[in-house]
């Protein structure tokens, strides 16, 4: 019995052998199959691996700039806030429409211009110097005033004298006072060799009334300039004129036949 025994474990150890050498056998096999691709593998990890590494340390740098520049972020959104603050109390002064003014009278009527002389003489031609738009010169004058009226001032007024008059429409009546008024500036102010002889007549009449007490210095159009678009001798332009007379925009006075509005500072 002890005899078959040994015999019985001797044959397993002899088959543990046999097995692990096959083992063996089989892992030499492998290897020898590939042995330089499995270093190239290993070379392709670790050359992944440090790029990995390379676009991790980017976008940590990436990350610390983007910190350090939100106190920024928010002092500019701070400083943005506050502008359009601003811009709203500013927009609740300006009336949502406000139409071009109409070209001047002025630019309106043809310019007498002086055909160039030649000297024939010897055959040379002496140009007298062209035409050249210059700068006109304003004499004391600048640019008619715009005193827009508030939503408070129209608000203040009795609801007679209001009617059914609005903020933008008397605002833009507004527009067509100054643009009357620049008119007669340049008239006053351009020279008479620049004048036709449809504009010459007013010219002068514009000159005597720009002359006379409480108007010398002062921007003014006559009743008779009143054209449209907006402004019109209606009954709404009639409101108008009453209305801005009350504020303080307007003043009115007859010289010379002529009913003459003058451009007021607001009180």
């Amino acid at each position: 019995m002890d005899v078959k025994q040994a015999s019985l474990s001797l044959d397993s150890i002899v088959s543990s052998f046999n097995a692990r050498i096959a083992e063996l056998q089989d892992l030499v096999v492998a290897r020898n199959m590939y042995p330089a691709s499995s270093v190239t593998d290993l070379s392709a990890v670790d050359a992944t691996l440090k790029a990995l590494e390379l676009q991790l340390q980017q976008i940590k740098d990436r990350l610390r700039e983007e910190t350090l520049a939100i106190p920024k972020a928010k002092k500019l959104i701070q400083a943005s806030l506050q502008q359009q603050k601003k811009l709203q109390n500013m927009s609740a002064y300006v009336p949502s429409y406000l139409p071009q003014p109409e070209r001047e009278e002025v630019a309106e009527c043809s310019v007498i211009d002086e055909p160039s002389r030649q000297d024939h003489s010897f055959g040379i031609h002496a140009h007298k110097e062209e035409p050249l738009p210059l700068p006109k010169e304003k004499k004391g004058r600048g640019s008619p005033p715009v005193w827009y009226i508030t939503a408070d001032e129209l608000d203040s007024l009795s609801s007679y004298m209001r009617g059914r008059l609005t903020l933008d429409k008397i605002n833009a009546a507004i527009n067509d006072m100054a643009a009357y008024a620049e008119a007669n500036s340049q008239l006053m102010t351009a020279p008479r060799k620049k004048l036709t002889e449809s504009t010459l007549e007013k010219a002068l009449e514009i000159r005597d009334i720009g002359a006379t007490e409480g108007v010398k210095g002062k921007h003014f159009f006559l009743e008779t300039d009143v054209k449209g678009p907006t402004l019109k001798l209606d009954n709404t332009g009639k409101a108008i004129f009453t209305v801005l007379r009350h504020l303080g925009r307007l003043s009115e006075s007859r010289i010379k036949n002529h009913r003459v509005f003058v451009l007021s500072r607001p009180h």
